[in-house]
Protein backbone atom coordinates (compact mmCIF):
# COMPACT_ATOMS: atom_id res chain seq x y z
CA UNK A 1 0.00 0.00 0.00
CA UNK A 2 1.61 3.27 -1.14
CA UNK A 3 -0.55 6.06 0.24
CA UNK A 4 -1.63 6.40 3.85
CA UNK A 5 -5.42 6.53 4.16
CA UNK A 6 -7.23 8.83 6.59
CA UNK A 7 -10.41 8.42 8.62
CA UNK A 8 -11.85 11.44 10.44
CA UNK A 9 -14.27 10.97 13.34
CA UNK A 10 -16.55 13.89 14.23
CA UNK A 11 -19.32 14.13 16.80
CA UNK A 12 -22.76 15.70 16.84
CA UNK A 13 -25.79 16.49 19.04
CA UNK A 14 -23.94 16.18 22.37
CA UNK A 15 -20.52 15.59 23.85
CA UNK A 16 -19.38 12.42 25.64
CA UNK A 17 -20.92 10.06 23.06
CA UNK A 18 -17.71 8.05 22.90
CA UNK A 19 -15.84 9.16 19.78
CA UNK A 20 -12.63 7.86 21.34
CA UNK A 21 -14.09 4.40 21.96
CA UNK A 22 -15.53 4.19 18.44
CA UNK A 23 -12.20 5.33 16.96
CA UNK A 24 -10.28 2.82 19.10
CA UNK A 25 -12.72 0.01 18.27
CA UNK A 26 -12.47 0.64 14.53
CA UNK A 27 -8.69 0.84 14.81
CA UNK A 28 -8.67 -2.47 16.68
CA UNK A 29 -10.69 -4.16 13.92
CA UNK A 30 -8.46 -2.74 11.17
CA UNK A 31 -5.36 -3.77 13.11
CA UNK A 32 -6.82 -7.27 13.55
CA UNK A 33 -7.23 -7.45 9.77
CA UNK A 34 -3.52 -6.72 9.31
CA UNK A 35 -3.50 -2.97 8.74
CA UNK A 36 -0.94 -0.79 10.54
CA UNK A 37 -3.21 1.66 12.30
CA UNK A 38 -2.91 4.50 14.79
CA UNK A 39 -5.21 7.18 16.18
CA UNK A 40 -4.69 10.86 16.90
CA UNK A 41 -6.81 13.37 18.83
CA UNK A 42 -7.29 17.05 17.96
CA UNK A 43 -8.72 19.02 20.88
CA UNK A 44 -10.33 22.44 20.39
CA UNK A 45 -9.28 24.11 23.67
CA UNK A 46 -6.60 26.79 23.97
CA UNK A 47 -4.43 25.06 26.58
CA UNK A 48 -1.18 23.99 24.90
CA UNK A 49 -1.65 20.56 26.49
CA UNK A 50 -3.75 19.02 29.30
CA UNK A 51 -0.79 19.16 31.72
CA UNK A 52 -1.96 22.38 33.37
CA UNK A 53 -5.63 21.38 33.54
CA UNK A 54 -7.28 20.52 36.85
CA UNK A 55 -8.38 16.84 36.83
CA UNK A 56 -11.93 17.99 37.61
CA UNK A 57 -11.86 19.94 34.32
CA UNK A 58 -10.53 17.29 31.97
CA UNK A 59 -10.03 14.00 33.78
CA UNK A 60 -6.59 12.46 34.04
CA UNK A 61 -3.61 13.73 32.10
CA UNK A 62 -2.21 10.78 30.16
CA UNK A 63 1.57 10.60 29.60
CA UNK A 64 3.38 8.96 26.67
CA UNK A 65 6.86 7.43 26.52
CA UNK A 66 8.29 10.56 24.92
CA UNK A 67 6.95 12.79 27.68
CA UNK A 68 3.80 14.23 26.10
CA UNK A 69 1.03 15.26 28.49
CA UNK A 70 -2.06 14.32 26.53
CA UNK A 71 -5.80 13.79 26.49
CA UNK A 72 -7.04 10.67 28.32
CA UNK A 73 -8.41 9.26 25.05
CA UNK A 74 -4.84 8.38 24.07
CA UNK A 75 -4.97 5.92 26.96
CA UNK A 76 -7.90 4.19 25.26
CA UNK A 77 -5.96 4.11 22.00
CA UNK A 78 -3.00 2.38 23.64
CA UNK A 79 -5.14 0.01 25.73
CA UNK A 80 -7.04 -1.17 22.63
CA UNK A 81 -4.12 -1.32 20.16
CA UNK A 82 -1.18 -2.10 22.47
CA UNK A 83 0.84 0.39 20.39
CA UNK A 84 2.56 3.39 22.04
CA UNK A 85 1.41 6.89 21.14
CA UNK A 86 3.58 10.03 21.12
CA UNK A 87 3.66 13.83 21.06
CA UNK A 88 2.26 13.71 17.52
CA UNK A 89 -0.91 11.85 18.56
CA UNK A 90 -2.49 14.74 20.50
CA UNK A 91 -2.74 18.34 19.28
CA UNK A 92 -4.67 21.23 20.83
CA UNK A 93 -5.78 24.56 19.39
CA UNK A 94 -3.36 26.19 21.83
CA UNK A 95 -0.45 24.29 20.28
CA UNK A 96 -1.62 25.16 16.75
CA UNK A 97 -1.90 28.89 17.47
CA UNK A 98 1.37 28.93 19.42
CA UNK A 99 3.19 27.34 16.48
CA UNK A 100 1.68 29.80 13.96
CA UNK A 101 2.44 32.82 16.15
CA UNK A 102 6.06 31.66 16.63
CA UNK A 103 6.40 31.34 12.84
CA UNK A 104 4.97 34.83 12.40
CA UNK A 105 7.46 36.22 14.94
CA UNK A 106 10.31 34.58 13.01
CA UNK A 107 9.11 36.21 9.80
CA UNK A 108 8.31 32.93 8.06
CA UNK A 109 5.15 34.35 6.47
CA UNK A 110 7.15 37.12 4.75
CA UNK A 111 4.95 39.95 5.99
CA UNK A 112 1.64 38.43 4.92
CA UNK A 113 -1.50 38.94 6.98
CA UNK A 114 -1.78 35.84 9.15
CA UNK A 115 -5.33 34.44 9.15
CA UNK A 116 -7.33 31.42 10.26
CA UNK A 117 -7.60 30.44 6.59
CA UNK A 118 -5.09 29.53 5.26
CA UNK A 119 -2.44 29.76 7.98
CA UNK A 120 -4.19 28.06 10.92
CA UNK A 121 -5.87 25.49 8.69
CA UNK A 122 -2.56 24.73 6.93
CA UNK A 123 -0.91 24.16 10.32
CA UNK A 124 -3.75 21.81 11.32
CA UNK A 125 -3.48 19.88 8.04
CA UNK A 126 0.28 19.52 8.45
CA UNK A 127 -0.20 18.11 11.96
CA UNK A 128 -2.95 15.76 10.76
CA UNK A 129 -0.59 14.26 8.15
CA UNK A 130 2.54 14.15 10.33
CA UNK A 131 2.14 10.53 11.43
CA UNK A 132 1.21 9.46 7.90
CA UNK A 133 4.45 10.83 6.49
CA UNK A 134 6.49 8.49 8.68
CA UNK A 135 5.56 5.50 6.51
CA UNK A 136 4.79 3.48 9.65
CA UNK A 137 1.02 3.36 9.16
CA UNK A 138 -1.46 2.29 6.52
CA UNK A 139 -4.43 4.04 8.11
CA UNK A 140 -4.56 7.11 10.40
CA UNK A 141 -7.76 7.68 12.38
CA UNK A 142 -8.21 11.29 13.55
CA UNK A 143 -10.69 12.09 16.29
CA UNK A 144 -11.92 15.70 16.27
CA UNK A 145 -12.77 16.80 19.80
CA UNK A 146 -15.93 18.73 20.63
CA UNK A 147 -19.23 18.76 18.76
CA UNK A 148 -20.01 19.91 15.22
CA UNK A 149 -21.38 23.45 15.40
CA UNK A 150 -19.12 24.54 18.25
CA UNK A 151 -17.32 27.80 17.44
CA UNK A 152 -13.97 26.46 18.65
CA UNK A 153 -14.21 23.38 16.38
CA UNK A 154 -14.75 25.31 13.14
CA UNK A 155 -11.06 25.54 12.10
CA UNK A 156 -10.72 21.75 12.50
CA UNK A 157 -13.86 21.06 10.49
CA UNK A 158 -12.65 23.39 7.73
CA UNK A 159 -9.25 21.67 7.78
CA UNK A 160 -10.91 18.26 7.42
CA UNK A 161 -12.95 19.60 4.48
CA UNK A 162 -9.80 20.83 2.75
CA UNK A 163 -7.80 17.69 3.50
CA UNK A 164 -10.49 15.34 2.20
CA UNK A 165 -10.44 17.38 -1.03
CA UNK A 166 -6.61 17.49 -1.12
CA UNK A 167 -6.19 13.74 -0.64
CA UNK A 168 -8.73 12.82 -3.27
CA UNK A 169 -11.42 10.17 -3.61
CA UNK A 170 -11.00 6.92 -1.64
CA UNK A 171 -8.10 8.31 0.40
CA UNK A 172 -10.05 9.98 3.22
CA UNK A 173 -13.50 9.44 4.74
CA UNK A 174 -15.55 11.05 7.50
CA UNK A 175 -17.39 9.10 10.20
CA UNK A 176 -19.99 11.13 12.08
CA UNK A 177 -20.97 9.91 15.55
CA UNK A 178 -24.35 11.15 16.63
CA UNK A 179 -27.14 10.51 19.13
CA UNK A 180 -30.50 8.90 18.40
CA UNK A 181 -32.39 9.64 21.64
CA UNK A 182 -35.34 7.65 22.98
CA UNK A 183 -38.34 9.66 24.13
CA UNK A 184 -40.18 7.66 26.77
CA UNK A 185 -43.33 9.78 26.45
CA UNK A 186 -43.58 9.01 22.74
CA UNK A 187 -42.17 5.52 23.13
CA UNK A 188 -39.88 5.89 20.15
CA UNK A 189 -36.42 6.79 18.93
CA UNK A 190 -36.13 10.23 17.33
CA UNK A 191 -33.92 10.91 14.30
CA UNK A 192 -34.35 14.69 14.07
CA UNK A 193 -31.26 15.57 16.23
CA UNK A 194 -29.11 13.41 13.93
CA UNK A 195 -30.61 15.02 10.82
CA UNK A 196 -29.80 18.48 12.16
CA UNK A 197 -26.28 17.42 13.13
CA UNK A 198 -25.57 16.04 9.66
CA UNK A 199 -27.06 19.20 8.14
CA UNK A 200 -24.68 21.32 10.26
CA UNK A 201 -21.76 19.22 9.05
CA UNK A 202 -22.86 19.62 5.42
CA UNK A 203 -23.15 23.39 5.87
CA UNK A 204 -19.42 23.27 6.63
CA UNK A 205 -18.82 21.50 3.35
CA UNK A 206 -18.41 17.97 4.69
CA UNK A 207 -20.51 14.99 3.72
CA UNK A 208 -20.49 12.15 6.25
CA UNK A 209 -19.51 8.86 4.65
CA UNK A 210 -20.56 6.74 7.64
CA UNK A 211 -23.10 7.49 10.36
CA UNK A 212 -22.54 5.85 13.76
CA UNK A 213 -25.67 6.21 15.89
CA UNK A 214 -25.39 6.03 19.68
CA UNK A 215 -28.57 4.62 21.12
CA UNK A 216 -30.08 2.94 24.19
CA UNK A 217 -32.47 0.84 22.06
CA UNK A 218 -32.18 -1.22 18.90
CA UNK A 219 -32.54 0.86 15.72
CA UNK A 220 -35.15 -0.67 13.41
CA UNK A 221 -34.70 -1.14 9.68
CA UNK A 222 -37.24 1.62 9.06
CA UNK A 223 -35.20 4.07 11.11
CA UNK A 224 -31.99 3.00 9.38
CA UNK A 225 -33.63 3.59 5.99
CA UNK A 226 -34.91 6.98 7.14
CA UNK A 227 -31.48 8.04 8.40
CA UNK A 228 -29.84 6.88 5.19
CA UNK A 229 -32.34 8.82 3.06
CA UNK A 230 -32.36 12.08 5.02
CA UNK A 231 -28.66 12.09 5.94
CA UNK A 232 -27.48 11.22 2.43
CA UNK A 233 -25.51 8.08 3.33
CA UNK A 234 -25.69 4.51 2.05
CA UNK A 235 -27.98 2.17 3.99
CA UNK A 236 -25.01 -0.07 4.88
CA UNK A 237 -23.21 2.99 6.28
CA UNK A 238 -25.80 3.56 9.03
CA UNK A 239 -24.11 1.87 12.00
CA UNK A 240 -25.82 1.23 15.33
CA UNK A 241 -23.75 1.77 18.48
CA UNK A 242 -25.92 0.51 21.30
CA UNK A 243 -25.03 0.81 25.01
CA UNK A 244 -22.62 -1.92 26.13
CA UNK A 245 -21.84 -3.33 29.57
CA UNK A 246 -18.14 -2.59 29.03
CA UNK A 247 -16.22 -0.50 26.49
CA UNK A 248 -14.29 -3.64 25.55
CA UNK A 249 -17.44 -5.10 23.95
CA UNK A 250 -17.60 -2.28 21.42
CA UNK A 251 -15.12 -3.76 18.87
CA UNK A 252 -17.29 -6.88 18.63
CA UNK A 253 -20.43 -4.78 18.30
CA UNK A 254 -18.81 -2.74 15.51
CA UNK A 255 -17.68 -5.97 13.84
CA UNK A 256 -21.28 -7.23 13.85
CA UNK A 257 -22.43 -3.93 12.33
CA UNK A 258 -19.74 -4.10 9.65
CA UNK A 259 -18.13 -0.75 10.45
CA UNK A 260 -14.66 -1.93 9.42
CA UNK A 261 -15.91 -3.49 6.16
CA UNK A 262 -17.78 -0.31 5.16
CA UNK A 263 -14.75 1.85 5.99
CA UNK A 264 -12.39 -0.35 3.97
CA UNK A 265 -14.80 -0.36 1.02
CA UNK A 266 -14.98 3.43 1.03
CA UNK A 267 -11.18 3.64 1.24
CA UNK A 268 -10.89 1.16 -1.66
CA UNK A 269 -8.90 -1.29 0.45
CA UNK A 270 -9.18 -5.09 0.54
CA UNK A 271 -10.82 -6.69 3.56
CA UNK A 272 -7.88 -9.12 3.94
CA UNK A 273 -8.48 -11.88 6.50
CA UNK A 274 -11.28 -11.77 9.05
CA UNK A 275 -10.24 -9.91 12.25
CA UNK A 276 -8.33 -12.11 14.69
CA UNK A 277 -9.90 -11.28 18.05
CA UNK A 278 -9.08 -14.54 19.85
CA UNK A 279 -7.07 -12.98 22.69
CA UNK A 280 -9.51 -10.08 22.93
CA UNK A 281 -12.49 -12.40 23.35
CA UNK A 282 -10.64 -14.54 25.91
CA UNK A 283 -10.17 -11.33 27.90
CA UNK A 284 -13.86 -10.48 27.53
CA UNK A 285 -14.90 -13.95 28.67
CA UNK A 286 -12.80 -13.59 31.82
CA UNK A 287 -14.39 -10.20 32.55
CA UNK A 288 -17.88 -11.67 32.27
CA UNK A 289 -17.24 -14.95 34.14
CA UNK A 290 -14.94 -14.21 37.10
CA UNK A 291 -14.09 -16.88 39.66
CA UNK A 292 -13.33 -14.42 42.45
CA UNK A 293 -14.45 -10.99 43.67
CA UNK A 294 -12.38 -8.50 45.66
CA UNK A 295 -12.98 -5.01 47.05
CA UNK A 296 -10.06 -2.65 46.52
CA UNK A 297 -10.12 0.82 48.04
CA UNK A 298 -9.02 3.64 45.72
CA UNK A 299 -7.88 6.42 48.05
CA UNK A 300 -7.79 9.68 46.13
CA UNK A 301 -8.51 13.40 46.11
CA UNK A 302 -10.63 13.53 42.94
CA UNK A 303 -12.88 10.50 43.38
CA UNK A 304 -16.03 12.50 42.55
CA UNK A 305 -14.95 12.30 38.89
CA UNK A 306 -13.94 8.80 37.82
CA UNK A 307 -12.14 10.03 34.70
CA UNK A 308 -9.48 11.48 37.02
CA UNK A 309 -8.28 7.90 37.59
CA UNK A 310 -9.33 6.41 34.24
CA UNK A 311 -6.07 4.51 33.57
CA UNK A 312 -6.04 3.03 37.07
CA UNK A 313 -9.64 1.84 36.74
CA UNK A 314 -8.91 0.26 33.35
CA UNK A 315 -5.72 -1.37 34.70
CA UNK A 316 -7.87 -3.02 37.38
CA UNK A 317 -10.12 -4.44 34.64
CA UNK A 318 -7.09 -5.82 32.76
CA UNK A 319 -5.45 -7.28 35.88
CA UNK A 320 -8.78 -8.56 37.18
CA UNK A 321 -9.28 -10.52 33.96
CA UNK A 322 -5.74 -11.92 34.25
CA UNK A 323 -6.67 -13.21 37.72
CA UNK A 324 -10.21 -14.24 36.67
CA UNK A 325 -11.37 -11.81 39.33
CA UNK A 326 -13.99 -9.08 39.43
CA UNK A 327 -12.41 -6.03 41.06
CA UNK A 328 -14.90 -3.81 42.85
CA UNK A 329 -13.15 -0.45 43.13
CA UNK A 330 -14.38 1.35 46.25
CA UNK A 331 -13.58 5.06 45.83
CA UNK A 332 -12.82 6.77 49.16
CA UNK A 333 -12.08 10.49 49.39
CA UNK A 334 -8.84 10.96 51.32
CA UNK A 335 -10.08 14.29 52.71
CA UNK A 336 -12.59 12.36 54.83
CA UNK A 337 -10.17 9.78 56.28
CA UNK A 338 -8.48 10.14 59.65
CA UNK A 339 -7.01 7.85 62.32
CA UNK A 340 -10.40 7.56 64.07
CA UNK A 341 -12.53 6.52 61.10
CA UNK A 342 -10.06 4.65 58.89
CA UNK A 343 -10.78 1.21 60.40
CA UNK A 344 -14.52 1.62 59.81
CA UNK A 345 -14.05 2.84 56.23
CA UNK A 346 -11.62 0.00 55.40
CA UNK A 347 -13.42 -2.87 57.15
CA UNK A 348 -14.74 -4.44 53.91
CA UNK A 349 -11.62 -3.88 51.81
CA UNK A 350 -9.26 -6.61 50.61
CA UNK A 351 -6.54 -4.17 49.49
CA UNK A 352 -5.77 -0.45 49.28
CA UNK A 353 -4.36 1.68 46.45
CA UNK A 354 -3.30 5.23 47.33
CA UNK A 355 -3.61 7.24 44.13
CA UNK A 356 -1.54 10.01 42.53
CA UNK A 357 -2.34 13.69 42.98
CA UNK A 358 -1.01 17.15 43.72
CA UNK A 359 -1.28 19.62 46.59
CA UNK A 360 -1.90 19.54 50.33
CA UNK A 361 -5.64 18.74 50.42
CA UNK A 362 -6.42 15.23 51.66
CA UNK A 363 -2.80 14.36 52.40
CA UNK A 364 -3.26 13.38 56.05
CA UNK A 365 -6.02 10.99 54.99
CA UNK A 366 -3.68 9.28 52.55
CA UNK A 367 -1.06 8.93 55.28
CA UNK A 368 -3.66 7.42 57.63
CA UNK A 369 -4.63 4.97 54.87
CA UNK A 370 -1.01 3.88 54.39
CA UNK A 371 -0.54 3.38 58.12
CA UNK A 372 -3.67 1.26 58.44
CA UNK A 373 -2.63 -0.94 55.48
CA UNK A 374 0.91 -1.34 56.82
CA UNK A 375 -0.05 -2.15 60.42
CA UNK A 376 -2.98 -4.42 59.52
CA UNK A 377 -1.15 -6.36 56.79
CA UNK A 378 -3.63 -5.20 54.15
CA UNK A 379 -2.13 -5.35 50.61
CA UNK A 380 -0.96 -1.83 49.73
CA UNK A 381 -0.03 -0.20 46.43
CA UNK A 382 1.08 3.44 46.24
CA UNK A 383 1.47 5.30 42.94
CA UNK A 384 3.50 8.54 42.62
CA UNK A 385 2.11 10.70 45.46
CA UNK A 386 0.88 7.45 47.03
CA UNK A 387 4.48 6.20 47.16
CA UNK A 388 5.61 9.50 48.67
CA UNK A 389 2.91 9.21 51.34
CA UNK A 390 4.24 5.76 52.28
CA UNK A 391 7.70 7.29 52.79
CA UNK A 392 6.25 10.06 54.99
CA UNK A 393 4.13 7.61 56.99
CA UNK A 394 7.08 5.30 57.61
CA UNK A 395 9.30 8.20 58.59
CA UNK A 396 6.75 9.48 61.10
CA UNK A 397 5.52 6.26 62.66
CA UNK A 398 8.53 3.93 62.44
CA UNK A 399 11.56 6.24 62.34
CA UNK A 400 9.91 8.58 64.86
CA UNK A 401 10.33 11.74 62.77
CA UNK A 402 7.00 13.23 63.83
CA UNK A 403 7.26 16.28 61.57
CA UNK A 404 8.37 14.36 58.46
CA UNK A 405 6.69 15.72 55.34
CA UNK A 406 7.08 16.72 51.72
CA UNK A 407 8.18 20.25 50.91
CA UNK A 408 5.23 20.31 48.51
CA UNK A 409 2.91 20.28 51.55
CA UNK A 410 5.15 22.05 54.06
CA UNK A 411 8.12 23.98 52.64
CA UNK A 412 9.40 24.60 56.19
CA UNK A 413 9.35 21.00 57.42
CA UNK A 414 12.37 20.00 59.54
CA UNK A 415 12.42 16.54 57.95
CA UNK A 416 11.81 16.84 54.20
CA UNK A 417 11.79 13.12 53.42
CA UNK A 418 10.20 14.07 50.09
CA UNK A 419 11.73 17.09 48.42
CA UNK A 420 11.56 19.15 45.22
CA UNK A 421 13.82 17.62 42.59
CA UNK A 422 17.06 19.56 42.07
CA UNK A 423 16.27 20.00 38.37
CA UNK A 424 12.92 21.59 39.28
CA UNK A 425 14.21 24.32 41.59
CA UNK A 426 14.81 26.86 38.81
CA UNK A 427 11.63 26.03 36.86
CA UNK A 428 9.09 28.86 36.66
CA UNK A 429 6.81 27.76 33.79
CA UNK A 430 4.42 25.01 34.92
CA UNK A 431 3.41 23.53 31.57
CA UNK A 432 5.37 20.53 30.29
CA UNK A 433 8.23 20.99 32.77
CA UNK A 434 7.76 18.08 35.19
CA UNK A 435 9.85 14.91 35.06
CA UNK A 436 7.88 13.36 32.22
CA UNK A 437 7.93 10.27 30.04
CA UNK A 438 9.81 6.98 30.20
CA UNK A 439 12.81 6.61 32.53
CA UNK A 440 14.88 3.56 33.40
CA UNK A 441 14.81 1.83 36.75
CA UNK A 442 17.28 -0.77 38.05
CA UNK A 443 15.62 -3.37 40.29
CA UNK A 444 17.51 -5.13 43.06
CA UNK A 445 17.42 -8.95 43.12
CA UNK A 446 15.61 -10.77 45.94
CA UNK A 447 12.90 -8.11 46.18
CA UNK A 448 9.15 -8.09 45.61
CA UNK A 449 9.69 -5.78 42.64
CA UNK A 450 12.08 -8.27 41.02
CA UNK A 451 9.65 -11.11 41.66
CA UNK A 452 6.91 -9.09 39.94
CA UNK A 453 8.90 -7.87 36.92
CA UNK A 454 11.25 -10.83 36.55
CA UNK A 455 14.04 -8.55 35.31
CA UNK A 456 16.54 -6.06 36.66
CA UNK A 457 16.01 -3.18 34.18
CA UNK A 458 12.62 -1.67 33.42
CA UNK A 459 11.28 1.51 31.83
CA UNK A 460 8.21 3.28 33.20
CA UNK A 461 6.43 6.60 32.62
CA UNK A 462 6.68 9.47 35.10
CA UNK A 463 4.90 12.72 35.92
CA UNK A 464 6.17 14.48 39.05
CA UNK A 465 8.29 17.29 40.50
CA UNK A 466 9.04 15.92 43.96
CA UNK A 467 11.24 12.96 44.88
CA UNK A 468 12.32 10.68 47.68
CA UNK A 469 15.05 12.54 49.60
CA UNK A 470 18.17 10.34 49.55
CA UNK A 471 19.48 12.02 52.72
CA UNK A 472 17.05 9.74 54.58
CA UNK A 473 17.79 6.65 52.47
CA UNK A 474 20.04 4.79 54.91
CA UNK A 475 17.83 5.48 57.92
CA UNK A 476 14.67 4.32 56.16
CA UNK A 477 16.32 1.21 54.71
CA UNK A 478 17.77 0.26 58.10
CA UNK A 479 14.29 0.66 59.58
CA UNK A 480 12.78 -1.74 57.00
CA UNK A 481 11.52 0.41 54.12
CA UNK A 482 13.61 -0.97 51.27
CA UNK A 483 14.50 1.00 48.17
CA UNK A 484 14.18 -1.85 45.68
CA UNK A 485 14.28 0.20 42.47
CA UNK A 486 16.57 3.13 41.61
CA UNK A 487 17.17 5.22 38.50
CA UNK A 488 20.70 4.29 37.33
CA UNK A 489 21.59 7.82 36.18
CA UNK A 490 20.20 10.03 38.94
CA UNK A 491 20.07 7.69 41.94
CA UNK A 492 16.40 8.64 42.34
CA UNK A 493 14.48 6.03 44.33
CA UNK A 494 11.72 4.65 42.11
CA UNK A 495 10.35 1.75 44.20
CA UNK A 496 9.96 1.19 47.95
CA UNK A 497 8.68 -1.94 49.67
CA UNK A 498 8.40 -3.70 53.03
CA UNK A 499 9.49 -7.33 53.35
CA UNK A 500 7.46 -8.36 56.40
CA UNK A 501 4.11 -7.72 54.72
CA UNK A 502 1.81 -9.69 52.37
CA UNK A 503 2.13 -6.98 49.69
CA UNK A 504 3.45 -3.46 50.32
CA UNK A 505 4.94 -1.55 47.40
CA UNK A 506 5.10 2.08 46.31
CA UNK A 507 6.33 3.34 42.94
CA UNK A 508 7.26 6.88 41.89
CA UNK A 509 6.12 6.26 38.32
CA UNK A 510 2.68 5.58 36.77
CA UNK A 511 2.40 1.89 35.82
CA UNK A 512 -1.28 2.34 34.94
CA UNK A 513 -0.29 4.18 31.75
CA UNK A 514 1.27 1.02 30.27
CA UNK A 515 -1.45 -1.50 31.13
CA UNK A 516 -3.30 -2.84 28.08
CA UNK A 517 -5.79 -5.58 27.28
CA UNK A 518 -3.07 -7.73 25.72
CA UNK A 519 -0.41 -6.87 28.33
CA UNK A 520 -1.92 -6.09 31.75
CA UNK A 521 0.67 -4.41 33.96
CA UNK A 522 2.47 -6.92 36.24
CA UNK A 523 2.24 -4.64 39.29
CA UNK A 524 -1.55 -4.53 39.00
CA UNK A 525 -1.76 -8.25 38.22
CA UNK A 526 0.23 -9.13 41.34
CA UNK A 527 -1.62 -6.58 43.48
CA UNK A 528 -5.00 -8.08 42.54
CA UNK A 529 -3.61 -11.56 43.19
CA UNK A 530 -2.52 -10.38 46.66
CA UNK A 531 -6.04 -9.02 47.28
CA UNK A 532 -7.54 -12.41 46.32
CA UNK A 533 -5.14 -14.15 48.69
CA UNK A 534 -5.90 -11.66 51.46
CA UNK A 535 -9.63 -12.22 51.10
CA UNK A 536 -9.24 -16.01 51.30
CA UNK A 537 -7.30 -15.66 54.55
Amino acid sequence: MNQTKYIFVTGGVTSSLGKGIIAASLAKLLQARGYRTTIQKFDPYLNVDPGTLNPYEHGECYVTDDGAETDLDLGHYERFLDVPTSQANNVTTGRIYLSVIEKERRGEFLGKTVQVVPHITNEIKDRMQLLGKSGDYDIIITEIGGTVGDIESLPYIESVRQLVWDLGENNAIVIHLTLVPYLAAAGELKTKPTQHSVKTLMESGIKADILVCRTEHEISNDIRNKLALFCNVKREAVIQSIDASTIYEVPNLMLEEGLDVVALKKLDLPKKAAPDLKHWNTFLKRIKSPKHTVNIGLIGKYVEMQDCYKSILEAFIHSGAANETKVNVISIHSEYIDEECVAEKFKDLDAVLVAPGFGERGIEGKIAAVRYARENKLPFFGICLGMQMSVIEYSRNVLGLAEANSTEMNPETQNPVVNLMESQKTVTDKGGTMRLGAWKCEIKPDTLAYKIYGQTTISERHRHRYEYNNEYLDALQNAGLKASGVNPDTGLVEIVEIEDHPFFIGVQYHPEYKSTVVNPHPLFVNFVAAAVKSKKK
